[in-house]
Parts: structure tokens; sequence; C-alpha cells
């Protein structure tokens, strides 16, 4: 079989091409990879406060080009310009938090010795891996591999981005941005190309993995770094719950509820699939919410609330679901299996939805809602956590908000809100169970991409030495008895 050379990116609204671009190989991948080794230590040379000037450059550049950016990125995904406009700006404030967080975070610690050892100095430093490979998805595709580009760079990191096939030109103009300011080559590669591109990425000479997408994939990603002892970041799916108690305000409920399950056509990984609400204020709250889906409008213009599927084959997964919750008598409060289209897919909200039912189960990935009642929250927490997904959920209680959150088996969570915990560039994002490993954004997200190298010296010699075999009786006797004062006078 003969190599493609190039594949087209093509807008998810019409088909039509918007651009071409190399499907890298893999020795060409190899390649980049190894060029990259050579950038990472002179970055890394840098030092903090000159890559936080570069990093701080660079943000600015996008901030002044963001009208560019967007506009790729709706050319690609078929979002609205809105919205394509907001995900750049969230990428941009992470970008700027790495920058300038990363001295601090990552600064060499001194530590206690402790008594036994009070003659040691101790202290951690945190060193860039070399070479992180980040291979990104495509529903947000400048705003969701920042969040493990921008903090890799700021750790000292050279990067080698794999962007979706379905996003070529997003992530393209990231690197061609950066090189702009950059001090010298191979710092920031973008690699372009169909799945075996990023699976050569994978098997290179690569120092960490960053990935997002499917669970599935991300097994497969981690088992193939797993055989090199490679470390990766797997940030994956979820089914999200939405839990909404019975003093939930309603009104501010539903809005969020339904941008959360809606926005971005359903492509969301931290987006609402699944709402338990108090049977008490159940049917006011489906009442309000159905209304409010019914203004929603599909397309790509600023007055449109969602665009198409931007992976077709996606369309097959929701459709599936839809149809598995009629065959198993969920109750159609808006939409029907009928409201998926060749490219767009209406809204759709599902009652009475048995909890064995995709619909319930899987990761959609669409426009799509399923209400079930509850008698109470500890039916809501149960079925909330009664999933082989942790990712996020969101938490609507005027009292009880931080109760609920405590017992829910997951990553993040939202109190009277949707989605902000990834606009919070302090807070770590990340799942649990099958919607992940490792963290992004962040202390935690720094800390990812820079592993911990332990250095310890004495300070002045004392007159008992323990690591020899000349250890004296003296010596036994001694580090016996402190130990006995220190940890063995508490009564079992």
């Amino acid at each position: 079989m003969a190599k493609i050379e190039t594949f087209a990116s093509l807008d998810p609204a019409t088909g039509i091409e918007v651009g071409r671009y190399p499907n890298t190989s893999s020795l060409e991948v190899f390649k980049i990879v190894t060029n990259a080794k050579s950038a990472a230590k002179s970055w890394e040379a840098l030092g903090f406060v000159k890559r936080k000037k570069i990093l701080l450059k660079w943000a600015a550049l996008l901030t002044n080009e963001i009208d560019v950016g967007a506009s790729l990125i709706t050319a690609e995904t078929g979002k609205p310009i809105s919205d394509a406009r907001l995900e750049f700006t969230l990428a941009i404030s992470h970008i700027a938090w790495a920058a300038k967080n990363a001295g601090r975070i990552l600064a060499t610690q001194s530590r206690p010795a402790g008594i036994l050892m009070f003659n040691m100095s101790a202290k951690v430093e945190r060193l860039p891996y070399g070479v992180v490979g980040v291979i990104g998805p495509w529903n947000y595709p400048a705003f969701t591999p920042m969040g493990s580009i921008a903090y890799a760079l700021a750790a000292g990191n050279a990067v080698v981005f794999k962007p979706s096939e379905y996003t070529p030109g997003v992530g393209s103009w990231l690197s061609e941005t950066f090189k702009q300011v950059a001090p010298f080559d191979s710092i920031f590669t973008t690699i372009t190309g169909l799945p075996e591109t990023g699976k050569a990425l994978t098997e290179s000479a690569i120092d960490k993995i960053s990935f997002t997408g499917s669970t599935k994939t991300a097994k497969i990603v981690g088992q193939i770094c797993a055989a090199r002892m490679i470390p990766v970041v797997l940030e994956c799916g979820g089914k999200d719950p939405v839990i909404i108690d019975r003093d939930a305000d309603l009104a501010l409920a539903a809005e969020n509820t339904l941008w959360s399950a809606m926005s971005n056509a359903g492509q969301s990984c931290i987006g609402a699939e699944r709402v338990y609400v108090h049977s008490e204020i159940a049917d006011k709250f489906i009442e309000i919410i159905t209304s409010m889906a019914k203004q929603l409008k599909t397309g790509v213009t600023a007055s449109d609330s969602y665009g198409p599927a931007t992976m077709p084959a996606q369309l097959k997964v929701i459709s599936a679901h839809i149809k598995d919750a009629a065959n198993q008598g969920a109750n159609f409060i808006l939409g029907s299996p009928s409201s998926v289209h060749e490219r767009y897919v209406d809204p759709v909200i599902m009652c009475d939805v048995p909890e064995n039912s995709t619909a319930v189960t899987d990761e959609t990935f669409g426009p799509t809602l399923v209400i079930n009642r509850v008698a109470n929250m500890s039916a809501a927490i149960q079925l909330a956590n009664a999933t082989r997904y942790g990712l996020g959920a969101s938490v609507w209680s005027k009292r009880n908000g931080e109760k609920i959150a405590s017992q829910l088996h997951c990553g993040m969570v939202s109190i009277n809100s949707v989605f902000l915990f990834a606009a919070i560039a302090s807070v770590p994002f990340g799942g649990i169970k099958d919607s992940g490993i490792g963290r992004i954004h962040g202390a935690e997200g720094l800390l990812e991409f820079a592993y911990a190298r332990t250095i310890v010296r004495p300070i002045f010699k004392i007159p008992i030495a323990f690591t020899t075999f000349k250890r004296s009786n003296f010596a036994d006797k001694f580090i016996i008895k402190l130990v006995k004062f220190l940890y063995g006078r508490k009564k079992i």
C-alpha cells in the first residue's frame, strides 16, 4: 500500500477542504524528537526567568492574533466563532499562569533530615524530563493541549505536539506562532498526521507522553509507553453527572446545565451528560430546561448555539445511544432518534432512562442529556458514582453543596456552577478510574512535567558511623536506644 503523503482538514459544517497537511512518517517523527532533545538542553539552561519572558511574549502574540486562531478553530471544528474566541482566551491564561508560577513551584526545596540524620543536609530538585510528546484532541484543539504544552515548556521541557487529524491547522498555527518568539528552533514542534503518526511519537525516544482522547486509545498509548517505562499523563473521557437538590436555584441550574450539555455540540469531556434531580422539584426543573433548550439553534454563525459534530463517526455513537434509550422505554422530553442528521444533532433531552442504557453508562459526546428523578441525595450520589468514569461533576444546592461534593468519586466538582474548574489555572484538571491518570493545570500540572531528584550530604562529621562494615556495637546500641526513645514510648 502506497504511503499517504498528505491529508485534508475538512470543514465539518460543509465537508469542504480547509487545508492540507503532511502525514508525517515514523522516521520523520524520530528525527524531530532527536532534534528536540538537543533543543531541550538549551531550553532548560535558559532558566525560569528567561523562559517566563519568552512564554509571556507568546501569550501576548496569541492575544493580539486571537481572531486568526479562533477562525482556524471554527473552520476545523465547526464551533461558533464566539466559542472559539473563548477557548483561546482560556488557553492564553494558562500559558501566562504556568510561565509566572513555574519558578516558584519547581524551585529547589530544603527538607528536614530528621533527628536520626541530624548531621545531613537534604534537598529536592525538580528537573524537566527532556522532550514531552503531547497528543491532542479535536474538540478543544487549543485549550486542551495547552494544559500540557504550556506547563511542559514552563518546566523546561521541549515539546513535540501531535494534534488531532481533524484539527491540524490549529496545532500547526500554535507552533508557528511560538517560533516567532523562540530563541532557537525545535523547542516546540508540531507534527501533523493520521493515527500512525501519533503511534510513532509514542514509540520514539520521547521522555514523557501527555495524551488526551478516548479511554480505549489511552490504554493503547499506556501499554506502548509502559513497555519502555515512559511516564504518561492520560486525560480521557467522562460521563459527568449533575446533582440537583430540592433547594437549588432551578433557573440557574437549568441554564448552566443546558450550556454544559449542549455547548460545543456536546463534545466536551466535562460536559453534563447525566442529571439526577430530586423528585420534589424534578417536574419544574424539566419544564424550565426544556423551554430553554427549545430556543437553541444549530449552525456556525454568531447567533447559533452550537455547530456540527466535528468527527463524523461520532454521529453513529450518538444515534446508537439515543436509540438504546428509546428501546428501553425512555421518555423523550425534547428530540428523538430522528434528531441525528447528516452533520448536526438537534438537542435531545431524555427522562426516566434505565441506568443500564448506554445513554447512561457510556460517553455520548453529543448534545444529549439524560434526566432521572431521585428520592433523595443519597440515591443521587450512589448513581453518580456508579460509573467506570470519574472526571467531573456539578452539584446544585444552596445549603448542601459541599457535603454532596465531598462524596463524589471524581477529580473535579463545580458547586452551583459548571466547567469553571477548567478555567481556573491554579487548580489541577484530571480524573480517576477510566477518566485518566495524572493531572494538568495548576501546581500539579507543573510538577507532572518535572521529576524529583533528591540530594543529601553531610554537613558535619559525627563520631558514630552507620554506613560501614566497621560499624561498632556502640553504634548499633545507640541507634536502637534513640529509636525507642523517639517512637517506642506510646502504649499499644
